[in-house]
Protein backbone atom coordinates (compact mmCIF):
# COMPACT_ATOMS: atom_id res chain seq x y z
CA UNK A 1 0.00 0.00 0.00
CA UNK A 2 1.33 3.38 -0.54
CA UNK A 3 1.08 6.38 1.70
CA UNK A 4 -1.09 9.07 1.73
CA UNK A 5 1.64 11.44 0.36
CA UNK A 6 2.68 9.11 -2.17
CA UNK A 7 -0.49 9.32 -3.97
CA UNK A 8 -1.60 10.78 -7.23
CA UNK A 9 -4.02 13.00 -6.10
CA UNK A 10 -1.38 14.33 -3.24
CA UNK A 11 1.24 15.17 -5.76
CA UNK A 12 -1.53 16.63 -8.85
CA UNK A 13 -1.96 20.23 -9.42
CA UNK A 14 -3.50 22.35 -7.02
CA UNK A 15 -5.59 25.66 -7.82
CA UNK A 16 -2.49 28.01 -7.52
CA UNK A 17 0.65 25.54 -8.07
CA UNK A 18 1.74 22.16 -8.17
CA UNK A 19 2.79 20.86 -4.46
CA UNK A 20 7.07 20.15 -4.67
CA UNK A 21 7.10 16.70 -3.23
CA UNK A 22 10.20 16.93 -1.92
CA UNK A 23 9.70 19.69 -0.01
CA UNK A 24 7.06 19.03 1.35
CA UNK A 25 8.09 15.97 2.34
CA UNK A 26 11.49 17.21 3.82
CA UNK A 27 9.15 19.08 5.92
CA UNK A 28 7.54 15.98 7.16
CA UNK A 29 10.56 14.56 8.19
CA UNK A 30 11.85 17.47 9.91
CA UNK A 31 8.91 17.46 11.86
CA UNK A 32 9.38 13.66 12.42
CA UNK A 33 6.41 12.95 10.94
CA UNK A 34 7.94 10.44 8.69
CA UNK A 35 5.83 9.07 5.44
CA UNK A 36 2.54 8.64 7.26
CA UNK A 37 0.65 11.69 7.39
CA UNK A 38 -1.04 13.24 10.42
CA UNK A 39 -1.58 16.60 10.43
CA UNK A 40 -4.60 18.27 12.18
CA UNK A 41 -5.35 20.75 9.28
CA UNK A 42 -4.89 22.08 6.61
CA UNK A 43 -1.72 24.00 8.08
CA UNK A 44 -1.66 22.28 11.24
CA UNK A 45 0.94 19.51 11.24
CA UNK A 46 0.20 19.05 14.40
CA UNK A 47 4.31 18.18 15.08
CA UNK A 48 7.28 21.32 14.29
CA UNK A 49 6.97 24.89 14.08
CA UNK A 50 4.62 26.68 11.42
CA UNK A 51 6.90 28.08 9.22
CA UNK A 52 6.54 30.82 6.04
CA UNK A 53 7.75 27.83 3.36
CA UNK A 54 5.34 25.36 5.23
CA UNK A 55 2.18 28.08 4.26
CA UNK A 56 3.47 28.41 0.83
CA UNK A 57 3.38 24.59 0.61
CA UNK A 58 0.17 24.40 1.90
CA UNK A 59 -1.49 26.78 -0.22
CA UNK A 60 -1.56 24.41 -3.12
CA UNK A 61 -3.90 22.12 -0.95
CA UNK A 62 -5.71 24.92 -0.49
CA UNK A 63 -5.97 26.48 -4.02
CA UNK A 64 -4.77 29.81 -2.78
CA UNK A 65 -1.76 32.06 -2.95
CA UNK A 66 -0.43 34.63 -0.69
CA UNK A 67 2.36 37.09 -0.51
CA UNK A 68 5.46 36.41 1.19
CA UNK A 69 4.05 39.44 3.40
CA UNK A 70 0.98 38.35 4.10
CA UNK A 71 2.38 34.90 4.99
CA UNK A 72 4.98 36.89 7.78
CA UNK A 73 1.34 37.75 8.97
CA UNK A 74 0.06 34.72 8.96
CA UNK A 75 2.80 32.67 10.82
CA UNK A 76 2.13 33.40 14.26
CA UNK A 77 -1.73 33.06 14.50
CA UNK A 78 -1.25 29.58 12.63
CA UNK A 79 1.12 28.20 15.52
CA UNK A 80 -1.30 29.48 17.75
CA UNK A 81 -4.12 27.36 16.33
CA UNK A 82 -1.44 24.45 16.00
CA UNK A 83 -1.61 24.64 20.46
CA UNK A 84 -5.83 24.74 19.86
CA UNK A 85 -5.53 21.83 18.14
CA UNK A 86 -3.31 20.18 20.43
CA UNK A 87 -5.19 21.06 23.57
CA UNK A 88 -8.83 19.76 21.87
CA UNK A 89 -6.71 16.52 20.88
CA UNK A 90 -5.85 15.97 24.74
CA UNK A 91 -9.61 15.19 25.27
CA UNK A 92 -11.37 12.06 24.97
CA UNK A 93 -13.41 12.58 21.95
CA UNK A 94 -15.23 8.87 20.99
CA UNK A 95 -17.33 8.14 18.44
CA UNK A 96 -20.13 8.77 20.01
CA UNK A 97 -20.16 12.20 21.41
CA UNK A 98 -21.77 14.25 18.21
CA UNK A 99 -20.91 18.20 17.33
CA UNK A 100 -22.44 20.81 18.47
CA UNK A 101 -23.47 22.03 15.16
CA UNK A 102 -26.38 20.09 13.62
CA UNK A 103 -27.82 19.67 10.41
CA UNK A 104 -31.68 19.66 10.19
CA UNK A 105 -32.92 18.92 6.11
CA UNK A 106 -35.84 21.79 7.08
CA UNK A 107 -35.74 24.38 4.36
CA UNK A 108 -35.62 28.00 5.41
CA UNK A 109 -38.98 29.21 5.57
CA UNK A 110 -40.69 25.76 5.23
CA UNK A 111 -43.09 24.91 8.71
CA UNK A 112 -41.54 21.11 10.08
CA UNK A 113 -44.32 18.92 10.76
CA UNK A 114 -46.27 18.51 13.43
CA UNK A 115 -44.58 16.62 16.67
CA UNK A 116 -47.39 14.59 17.10
CA UNK A 117 -46.45 11.35 16.19
CA UNK A 118 -49.90 9.98 15.38
CA UNK A 119 -53.23 11.95 15.63
CA UNK A 120 -55.85 11.00 17.81
CA UNK A 121 -57.88 8.12 16.15
CA UNK A 122 -55.03 7.62 13.31
CA UNK A 123 -53.84 3.90 13.20
CA UNK A 124 -52.24 1.42 11.23
CA UNK A 125 -54.63 0.46 8.30
CA UNK A 126 -51.81 -3.16 7.22
CA UNK A 127 -53.10 -5.42 4.10
CA UNK A 128 -55.53 -8.22 4.60
CA UNK A 129 -52.87 -11.07 4.81
CA UNK A 130 -55.88 -13.50 3.74
CA UNK A 131 -55.69 -17.13 5.13
CA UNK A 132 -52.26 -18.59 6.52
CA UNK A 133 -51.27 -21.45 7.08
CA UNK A 134 -48.08 -23.31 8.96
CA UNK A 135 -45.88 -25.34 5.81
CA UNK A 136 -45.34 -28.88 6.63
CA UNK A 137 -41.97 -28.07 6.00
CA UNK A 138 -41.22 -24.94 8.37
CA UNK A 139 -37.95 -23.83 6.35
CA UNK A 140 -40.23 -22.84 3.62
CA UNK A 141 -41.56 -19.94 5.84
CA UNK A 142 -37.55 -18.65 6.13
CA UNK A 143 -38.60 -16.85 2.74
CA UNK A 144 -42.20 -15.32 3.90
CA UNK A 145 -42.63 -11.50 4.14
CA UNK A 146 -43.33 -10.22 8.21
CA UNK A 147 -47.10 -9.66 6.74
CA UNK A 148 -47.21 -13.40 6.61
CA UNK A 149 -44.88 -14.80 9.70
CA UNK A 150 -46.89 -12.41 12.29
CA UNK A 151 -50.00 -14.53 11.37
CA UNK A 152 -48.32 -17.38 11.98
CA UNK A 153 -47.28 -16.14 15.53
CA UNK A 154 -50.66 -14.02 16.30
CA UNK A 155 -52.87 -17.08 15.54
CA UNK A 156 -50.51 -19.11 17.36
CA UNK A 157 -49.62 -22.00 14.25
CA UNK A 158 -46.13 -21.30 15.13
CA UNK A 159 -43.79 -20.35 18.28
CA UNK A 160 -41.47 -17.83 18.50
CA UNK A 161 -39.37 -20.24 19.73
CA UNK A 162 -39.63 -22.77 16.30
CA UNK A 163 -39.52 -19.77 13.97
CA UNK A 164 -36.04 -18.40 16.32
CA UNK A 165 -34.38 -21.61 16.23
CA UNK A 166 -35.18 -22.29 12.34
CA UNK A 167 -33.48 -19.10 11.46
CA UNK A 168 -30.65 -19.74 13.63
CA UNK A 169 -30.14 -23.22 12.04
CA UNK A 170 -29.88 -21.44 8.89
CA UNK A 171 -27.98 -18.93 9.89
CA UNK A 172 -25.46 -21.44 11.26
CA UNK A 173 -25.91 -23.44 7.92
CA UNK A 174 -25.85 -20.86 5.20
CA UNK A 175 -24.15 -17.96 7.12
CA UNK A 176 -20.49 -18.93 6.53
CA UNK A 177 -21.16 -19.08 2.72
CA UNK A 178 -22.28 -15.56 2.27
CA UNK A 179 -20.02 -14.38 4.91
CA UNK A 180 -22.81 -12.60 6.33
CA UNK A 181 -22.42 -13.04 9.89
CA UNK A 182 -20.39 -11.51 12.58
CA UNK A 183 -21.94 -12.65 15.95
CA UNK A 184 -25.17 -15.00 16.26
CA UNK A 185 -27.30 -13.46 19.36
CA UNK A 186 -28.42 -17.07 20.18
CA UNK A 187 -28.43 -16.46 24.03
CA UNK A 188 -30.29 -13.71 24.15
CA UNK A 189 -32.82 -14.59 20.90
CA UNK A 190 -34.30 -17.46 22.80
CA UNK A 191 -34.75 -15.94 26.14
CA UNK A 192 -36.60 -13.39 23.78
CA UNK A 193 -38.14 -16.11 22.25
CA UNK A 194 -39.53 -17.56 25.36
CA UNK A 195 -40.70 -14.54 26.72
CA UNK A 196 -42.87 -13.60 23.19
CA UNK A 197 -44.34 -17.03 23.50
CA UNK A 198 -45.04 -16.27 27.22
CA UNK A 199 -47.27 -13.38 26.48
CA UNK A 200 -48.95 -14.14 23.35
CA UNK A 201 -50.10 -17.13 25.18
CA UNK A 202 -51.72 -14.92 27.51
CA UNK A 203 -53.15 -12.63 25.30
CA UNK A 204 -50.80 -9.87 24.83
CA UNK A 205 -49.52 -9.61 21.63
CA UNK A 206 -47.92 -6.84 20.67
CA UNK A 207 -48.28 -6.47 17.35
CA UNK A 208 -46.82 -7.65 13.71
CA UNK A 209 -42.99 -7.90 15.08
CA UNK A 210 -43.92 -9.52 18.29
CA UNK A 211 -41.98 -13.12 18.14
CA UNK A 212 -40.46 -12.03 14.07
CA UNK A 213 -36.69 -12.95 14.41
CA UNK A 214 -34.69 -10.28 13.13
CA UNK A 215 -30.83 -9.13 12.17
CA UNK A 216 -28.41 -6.19 12.79
CA UNK A 217 -25.75 -4.23 10.92
CA UNK A 218 -23.06 -4.21 13.02
CA UNK A 219 -22.86 -0.42 13.34
CA UNK A 220 -25.25 -0.66 16.32
CA UNK A 221 -24.27 -1.81 19.64
CA UNK A 222 -26.65 -4.54 21.70
CA UNK A 223 -24.87 -4.75 25.16
CA UNK A 224 -23.05 -8.20 25.77
CA UNK A 225 -22.27 -8.64 22.58
CA UNK A 226 -19.47 -7.19 20.22
CA UNK A 227 -20.15 -4.01 18.27
CA UNK A 228 -17.21 -4.79 15.49
CA UNK A 229 -17.79 -1.79 12.85
CA UNK A 230 -16.44 -4.51 10.46
CA UNK A 231 -13.10 -3.31 11.36
CA UNK A 232 -9.85 -4.84 12.37
CA UNK A 233 -8.84 -2.10 15.30
CA UNK A 234 -12.59 -2.75 16.91
CA UNK A 235 -12.80 -6.64 17.05
CA UNK A 236 -13.09 -6.65 20.05
CA UNK A 237 -14.98 -3.20 20.71
CA UNK A 238 -18.28 -3.97 23.25
CA UNK A 239 -20.62 -1.53 23.43
CA UNK A 240 -22.56 -1.65 26.77
CA UNK A 241 -25.50 -0.40 25.84
CA UNK A 242 -28.48 -1.57 23.41
CA UNK A 243 -28.95 1.12 20.19
CA UNK A 244 -32.22 3.21 20.66
CA UNK A 245 -33.55 1.33 17.54
CA UNK A 246 -32.91 -1.98 18.94
CA UNK A 247 -34.25 -0.81 21.93
CA UNK A 248 -37.33 0.11 20.16
CA UNK A 249 -37.36 -3.77 18.01
CA UNK A 250 -37.12 -4.62 21.73
CA UNK A 251 -40.22 -2.80 22.98
CA UNK A 252 -42.03 -4.37 19.56
CA UNK A 253 -41.73 -7.85 20.77
CA UNK A 254 -38.97 -8.83 17.96
CA UNK A 255 -36.43 -11.52 18.39
CA UNK A 256 -32.49 -10.64 17.79
CA UNK A 257 -30.96 -13.49 16.41
CA UNK A 258 -27.56 -12.08 14.94
CA UNK A 259 -25.20 -9.55 14.35
CA UNK A 260 -24.53 -9.39 10.61
CA UNK A 261 -21.55 -7.96 8.68
CA UNK A 262 -20.59 -4.40 7.42
CA UNK A 263 -17.88 -2.88 5.19
CA UNK A 264 -15.34 -2.19 7.29
CA UNK A 265 -16.52 1.58 8.47
CA UNK A 266 -19.66 1.53 6.80
CA UNK A 267 -17.81 1.20 3.33
CA UNK A 268 -18.15 -1.63 0.41
CA UNK A 269 -18.70 -5.27 1.25
CA UNK A 270 -15.16 -6.51 2.37
CA UNK A 271 -15.10 -6.34 6.34
CA UNK A 272 -12.14 -8.23 8.41
CA UNK A 273 -13.55 -11.39 8.46
CA UNK A 274 -14.33 -11.64 4.59
CA UNK A 275 -16.26 -10.35 1.77
CA UNK A 276 -19.91 -10.83 1.71
CA UNK A 277 -21.66 -12.24 -0.78
CA UNK A 278 -24.65 -11.83 -3.42
CA UNK A 279 -26.98 -14.78 -2.41
CA UNK A 280 -27.56 -14.63 -7.15
CA UNK A 281 -24.21 -14.92 -7.57
CA UNK A 282 -21.29 -16.06 -4.96
CA UNK A 283 -18.97 -14.91 -7.44
CA UNK A 284 -20.16 -11.15 -6.75
CA UNK A 285 -19.99 -9.06 -3.36
CA UNK A 286 -23.57 -8.03 -1.98
CA UNK A 287 -22.28 -4.89 -2.35
CA UNK A 288 -22.15 -2.34 0.68
CA UNK A 289 -22.59 -1.38 3.79
CA UNK A 290 -25.31 -3.04 4.80
CA UNK A 291 -23.60 -5.89 3.08
CA UNK A 292 -24.84 -8.65 5.26
CA UNK A 293 -28.33 -6.99 6.32
CA UNK A 294 -29.27 -7.08 2.78
CA UNK A 295 -27.59 -10.38 1.57
CA UNK A 296 -29.04 -12.66 5.37
CA UNK A 297 -32.36 -11.21 4.37
CA UNK A 298 -33.19 -12.10 0.91
CA UNK A 299 -31.23 -15.62 1.81
CA UNK A 300 -34.01 -16.09 4.16
CA UNK A 301 -31.78 -16.36 7.35
CA UNK A 302 -34.00 -13.55 9.21
CA UNK A 303 -37.15 -12.15 9.06
CA UNK A 304 -35.94 -8.88 8.42
CA UNK A 305 -32.88 -6.52 9.06
CA UNK A 306 -31.66 -3.15 10.26
CA UNK A 307 -28.92 -1.56 7.87
CA UNK A 308 -27.75 2.49 7.27
CA UNK A 309 -27.22 4.84 5.15
CA UNK A 310 -24.80 7.85 4.44
CA UNK A 311 -24.18 7.46 0.77
CA UNK A 312 -25.92 4.55 -0.80
CA UNK A 313 -25.49 1.69 1.81
CA UNK A 314 -29.18 0.72 1.82
CA UNK A 315 -29.80 1.33 -2.18
CA UNK A 316 -26.89 -0.35 -2.78
CA UNK A 317 -26.70 -3.64 -1.23
CA UNK A 318 -30.71 -3.90 -1.91
CA UNK A 319 -30.29 -3.23 -5.70
CA UNK A 320 -27.15 -6.21 -5.63
CA UNK A 321 -29.49 -8.52 -3.81
CA UNK A 322 -32.82 -8.09 -4.68
CA UNK A 323 -34.07 -6.44 -1.01
CA UNK A 324 -36.62 -3.87 -0.61
CA UNK A 325 -35.28 -1.55 1.63
CA UNK A 326 -36.48 2.31 2.85
CA UNK A 327 -33.83 4.83 3.97
CA UNK A 328 -36.00 7.35 5.98
CA UNK A 329 -36.15 11.17 5.86
CA UNK A 330 -32.82 12.19 8.29
CA UNK A 331 -33.29 12.56 11.46
CA UNK A 332 -36.54 10.11 11.71
CA UNK A 333 -35.00 6.96 13.81
CA UNK A 334 -32.64 7.99 16.33
CA UNK A 335 -28.66 6.91 15.76
CA UNK A 336 -27.93 6.86 19.15
CA UNK A 337 -26.16 3.64 19.74
CA UNK A 338 -24.76 3.20 15.92
CA UNK A 339 -21.47 4.30 14.58
CA UNK A 340 -21.26 7.69 13.72
CA UNK A 341 -19.63 8.16 9.81
CA UNK A 342 -21.60 11.58 8.97
CA UNK A 343 -23.30 13.16 11.56
CA UNK A 344 -24.78 15.12 8.75
CA UNK A 345 -26.02 12.18 6.34
CA UNK A 346 -26.14 9.07 8.64
CA UNK A 347 -29.93 6.91 8.24
CA UNK A 348 -30.78 3.97 9.52
CA UNK A 349 -33.39 2.19 7.95
CA UNK A 350 -34.93 -1.52 7.06
CA UNK A 351 -34.46 -3.84 4.28
CA UNK A 352 -36.36 -6.45 4.51
CA UNK A 353 -38.22 -8.75 1.82
CA UNK A 354 -41.25 -6.47 1.09
CA UNK A 355 -42.36 -2.85 0.96
CA UNK A 356 -45.43 -3.26 3.58
CA UNK A 357 -42.15 -5.22 5.73
CA UNK A 358 -40.67 -2.18 5.70
CA UNK A 359 -43.48 0.17 6.97
CA UNK A 360 -43.73 -2.22 9.61
CA UNK A 361 -40.47 -1.84 11.08
CA UNK A 362 -40.33 1.82 10.22
CA UNK A 363 -43.63 2.75 12.66
CA UNK A 364 -41.68 0.77 15.24
CA UNK A 365 -38.36 2.25 15.04
CA UNK A 366 -39.04 6.02 14.37
CA UNK A 367 -39.69 8.66 16.62
CA UNK A 368 -37.24 11.44 18.26
CA UNK A 369 -35.18 10.58 21.08
CA UNK A 370 -33.48 12.50 23.95
CA UNK A 371 -30.09 11.02 23.36
CA UNK A 372 -30.04 11.94 19.44
CA UNK A 373 -30.57 15.79 19.42
CA UNK A 374 -31.04 15.61 15.06
CA UNK A 375 -33.73 13.07 15.87
CA UNK A 376 -37.46 13.93 15.11
CA UNK A 377 -41.08 13.53 15.93
CA UNK A 378 -43.22 13.34 12.58
CA UNK A 379 -46.96 11.48 12.49
CA UNK A 380 -46.47 8.58 10.02
CA UNK A 381 -49.91 6.50 9.32
CA UNK A 382 -49.53 3.22 7.26
CA UNK A 383 -52.43 2.97 5.29
CA UNK A 384 -51.80 -0.41 3.00
CA UNK A 385 -54.72 0.13 0.60
CA UNK A 386 -54.46 4.04 -0.36
CA UNK A 387 -55.31 4.66 -3.82
CA UNK A 388 -52.30 6.17 -5.31
CA UNK A 389 -54.31 7.42 -8.02
CA UNK A 390 -54.73 10.12 -6.02
CA UNK A 391 -51.35 10.94 -5.25
CA UNK A 392 -48.98 13.19 -7.61
CA UNK A 393 -46.48 11.04 -9.17
CA UNK A 394 -43.49 11.73 -11.23
CA UNK A 395 -40.56 10.59 -12.88
CA UNK A 396 -37.30 11.55 -13.70
CA UNK A 397 -37.41 11.62 -17.50
CA UNK A 398 -33.72 12.27 -18.28
CA UNK A 399 -33.07 9.31 -15.88
CA UNK A 400 -35.01 6.59 -18.37
CA UNK A 401 -34.24 8.85 -21.63
CA UNK A 402 -30.82 8.31 -21.57
CA UNK A 403 -29.63 5.56 -23.98
CA UNK A 404 -26.36 3.63 -22.15
CA UNK A 405 -23.81 2.62 -24.18
CA UNK A 406 -22.89 -1.10 -22.62
CA UNK A 407 -25.65 -3.67 -22.96
CA UNK A 408 -25.67 -4.83 -19.75
CA UNK A 409 -26.67 -1.04 -18.74
CA UNK A 410 -29.18 -0.81 -21.95
CA UNK A 411 -30.65 -4.09 -20.40
CA UNK A 412 -31.28 -2.72 -17.01
CA UNK A 413 -32.46 0.69 -18.51
CA UNK A 414 -35.36 -1.68 -20.47
CA UNK A 415 -36.33 -3.04 -17.58
CA UNK A 416 -36.71 0.73 -15.70
CA UNK A 417 -38.76 1.80 -18.61
CA UNK A 418 -41.29 -1.17 -17.76
CA UNK A 419 -41.59 0.05 -14.62
CA UNK A 420 -43.44 3.03 -16.14
CA UNK A 421 -45.64 0.86 -17.95
CA UNK A 422 -46.87 -1.08 -15.17
CA UNK A 423 -47.60 2.48 -13.32
CA UNK A 424 -49.45 3.42 -15.67
CA UNK A 425 -51.12 0.28 -16.07
CA UNK A 426 -52.76 1.18 -12.62
CA UNK A 427 -53.95 4.16 -13.45
CA UNK A 428 -51.44 6.56 -12.72
CA UNK A 429 -50.46 9.75 -14.63
CA UNK A 430 -46.88 10.46 -14.48
CA UNK A 431 -45.48 14.10 -14.33
CA UNK A 432 -42.39 14.53 -16.10
CA UNK A 433 -39.67 15.55 -13.60
CA UNK A 434 -35.67 16.81 -13.35
CA UNK A 435 -33.55 17.31 -10.51
CA UNK A 436 -32.40 21.10 -10.35
CA UNK A 437 -29.09 21.71 -12.42
CA UNK A 438 -26.28 24.05 -12.73
CA UNK A 439 -25.39 22.77 -9.03
CA UNK A 440 -21.68 21.29 -7.95
CA UNK A 441 -23.57 18.46 -6.01
CA UNK A 442 -20.82 15.93 -6.73
CA UNK A 443 -17.97 18.62 -4.93
CA UNK A 444 -20.46 18.55 -1.63
CA UNK A 445 -19.13 14.88 -0.97
CA UNK A 446 -15.96 16.83 0.77
CA UNK A 447 -19.12 17.20 3.69
CA UNK A 448 -18.83 13.52 4.38
CA UNK A 449 -15.10 13.44 3.79
CA UNK A 450 -14.61 15.98 6.59
CA UNK A 451 -16.94 14.63 8.82
CA UNK A 452 -16.01 11.33 8.43
CA UNK A 453 -12.31 12.07 9.06
CA UNK A 454 -13.89 13.58 12.10
CA UNK A 455 -15.43 10.74 13.76
CA UNK A 456 -12.16 8.47 12.99
CA UNK A 457 -9.60 11.21 13.99
CA UNK A 458 -7.80 9.38 16.72
CA UNK A 459 -8.08 5.88 14.44
CA UNK A 460 -5.76 8.07 12.10
CA UNK A 461 -3.71 10.10 14.61
CA UNK A 462 -2.92 6.80 16.72
CA UNK A 463 -1.53 4.81 13.47
CA UNK A 464 -4.30 1.98 13.95
CA UNK A 465 -5.54 2.88 10.47
CA UNK A 466 -2.79 0.77 9.10
CA UNK A 467 -4.27 -2.07 10.23
CA UNK A 468 -7.26 -1.60 7.55
CA UNK A 469 -4.96 -0.36 4.97
CA UNK A 470 -4.57 -3.76 3.06
CA UNK A 471 -8.84 -4.17 3.16
CA UNK A 472 -10.22 -0.59 2.59
CA UNK A 473 -9.70 2.48 1.05
CA UNK A 474 -10.88 4.49 4.19
CA UNK A 475 -7.14 5.20 6.17
CA UNK A 476 -6.30 7.29 2.82
CA UNK A 477 -9.43 9.28 2.41
CA UNK A 478 -9.28 9.51 5.96
CA UNK A 479 -5.59 11.44 6.38
CA UNK A 480 -6.67 13.86 2.87
CA UNK A 481 -9.64 15.02 4.54
CA UNK A 482 -7.08 16.37 7.04
CA UNK A 483 -6.43 18.91 4.23
CA UNK A 484 -10.06 19.68 4.06
CA UNK A 485 -10.31 23.77 5.53
CA UNK A 486 -12.55 24.78 7.86
CA UNK A 487 -13.69 27.19 5.58
CA UNK A 488 -14.16 25.41 2.72
CA UNK A 489 -16.35 22.46 4.64
CA UNK A 490 -19.05 25.50 5.54
CA UNK A 491 -19.06 26.93 2.38
CA UNK A 492 -19.65 23.40 1.27
CA UNK A 493 -22.81 23.05 3.59
CA UNK A 494 -24.03 26.54 2.09
CA UNK A 495 -24.12 25.19 -1.16
CA UNK A 496 -26.22 22.46 0.34
CA UNK A 497 -28.57 24.77 1.75
CA UNK A 498 -29.14 25.68 -1.89
CA UNK A 499 -29.30 22.23 -2.97
CA UNK A 500 -32.05 21.67 -0.50
CA UNK A 501 -34.37 24.78 -1.72
CA UNK A 502 -33.76 24.24 -5.61
CA UNK A 503 -35.30 20.35 -4.89
CA UNK A 504 -37.54 21.18 -2.12
CA UNK A 505 -38.95 24.03 -5.34
CA UNK A 506 -38.56 20.89 -8.32
CA UNK A 507 -41.40 18.99 -5.53
CA UNK A 508 -43.43 21.58 -5.06
CA UNK A 509 -46.00 20.16 -7.23
CA UNK A 510 -45.25 16.09 -6.60
CA UNK A 511 -45.45 13.76 -3.46
CA UNK A 512 -42.90 11.15 -4.95
CA UNK A 513 -41.16 10.65 -7.92
CA UNK A 514 -40.10 7.20 -9.61
CA UNK A 515 -35.95 7.24 -10.83
CA UNK A 516 -33.51 4.60 -11.71
CA UNK A 517 -31.63 4.15 -8.93
CA UNK A 518 -28.16 5.42 -10.33
CA UNK A 519 -29.45 8.38 -12.23
CA UNK A 520 -27.71 11.22 -12.48
CA UNK A 521 -26.66 13.01 -9.04
CA UNK A 522 -30.06 11.30 -7.39
CA UNK A 523 -28.69 9.14 -4.77
CA UNK A 524 -26.19 11.52 -3.83
CA UNK A 525 -28.38 14.94 -4.28
CA UNK A 526 -30.71 13.16 -1.86
CA UNK A 527 -28.86 12.06 0.74
CA UNK A 528 -27.34 15.46 1.08
CA UNK A 529 -31.18 16.68 1.38
CA UNK A 530 -32.12 14.24 3.74
CA UNK A 531 -35.38 12.55 1.29
CA UNK A 532 -36.68 9.45 1.84
CA UNK A 533 -36.21 6.22 -0.69
CA UNK A 534 -37.48 3.11 -1.23
CA UNK A 535 -35.74 0.55 -3.16
CA UNK A 536 -36.94 -2.77 -4.58
CA UNK A 537 -36.33 -5.58 -7.24
CA UNK A 538 -37.60 -4.67 -10.36
CA UNK A 539 -36.25 -7.24 -12.66
CA UNK A 540 -33.56 -9.73 -13.41
CA UNK A 541 -30.81 -9.60 -15.61
CA UNK A 542 -29.83 -12.54 -17.97
CA UNK A 543 -27.08 -13.82 -15.49
CA UNK A 544 -30.11 -14.34 -13.07
CA UNK A 545 -28.85 -10.95 -10.75
CA UNK A 546 -31.39 -8.54 -9.59
CA UNK A 547 -31.64 -5.21 -10.21
CA UNK A 548 -33.24 -2.26 -8.86
CA UNK A 549 -35.83 1.21 -9.45
CA UNK A 550 -36.53 3.72 -6.61
CA UNK A 551 -38.93 6.02 -5.17
CA UNK A 552 -38.27 9.51 -3.59
CA UNK A 553 -40.51 10.92 -1.33
CA UNK A 554 -40.63 14.48 -0.05
CA UNK A 555 -39.32 14.99 3.41
CA UNK A 556 -41.16 13.13 6.38
CA UNK A 557 -43.13 11.39 2.97
CA UNK A 558 -42.49 8.24 3.97
CA UNK A 559 -45.96 6.90 3.98
CA UNK A 560 -46.59 8.08 0.49
CA UNK A 561 -43.39 6.82 -1.09
CA UNK A 562 -43.94 3.31 0.28
CA UNK A 563 -47.53 3.26 -1.03
CA UNK A 564 -46.22 4.02 -4.48
CA UNK A 565 -44.14 1.64 -4.26
CA UNK A 566 -46.03 -1.19 -2.47
CA UNK A 567 -48.71 -0.27 -5.72
CA UNK A 568 -45.74 -1.13 -8.22
CA UNK A 569 -44.71 -4.23 -6.28
CA UNK A 570 -47.55 -5.73 -5.94
CA UNK A 571 -48.08 -5.09 -9.68
CA UNK A 572 -45.20 -7.86 -10.22
CA UNK A 573 -43.42 -10.59 -8.42
CA UNK A 574 -40.05 -9.50 -8.60
CA UNK A 575 -39.91 -9.28 -4.81
CA UNK A 576 -40.77 -13.21 -4.51
CA UNK A 577 -38.36 -14.78 -6.42
CA UNK A 578 -35.80 -16.74 -4.25
CA UNK A 579 -32.03 -17.61 -5.14
CA UNK A 580 -31.19 -20.99 -5.81
CA UNK A 581 -28.77 -22.16 -3.78
CA UNK A 582 -30.28 -20.62 -0.02
CA UNK A 583 -34.15 -22.34 -0.97
CA UNK A 584 -33.29 -25.99 -1.25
Amino acid sequence: MHSANDSPEFLATAGAGRIDRRRFMAYFTSAGLGGTLFPGVLWALGQGEVTKETIEQAEAIAGLEFTDEQREEMVRGLNRNVASYEAVRKLELPNSVVPAVRFDPVVPGVRPPSTAVRAAGERMRRSDPGRVTRPADLEEAAFWPVTKLAELIRTRQVTSRELTRMYLDRLKRYGPTLECTITLTEERALEQARRADEEIAAGRYRGPLHGIPWGVKDLLAVKGYPTTWGAEPYVDQVIEMDAAAVRRLDEAGAVLVAKLTVGALAMGDVWYGGKTRNPWNLEQGSSGSSAGSAAATVAGLVGFSLGTETLGSIVSPSTRCGATGLRPTFGRVSRHGAMALSWSMDKIGPICRSVEDCALVFDAIHGADEHDPSSRDAPFVWDANIDVRGLRIGYLKSGFDDEPESEPAREWRRMDREVLDVLRSLGVELIPFELPGDLPVGALRLILHAECAAAFDDLTRSGRDRMMEERSSWPNTFRQARFIPAVEYIQANRARTLVMAALDEAMRDIDVFVTPSYAGDVLLMTNLTGQPAVVLPNGFRADGTPVSISFIGNLWGEAETLAVAKAYQDATEFHLRRPPAFSG
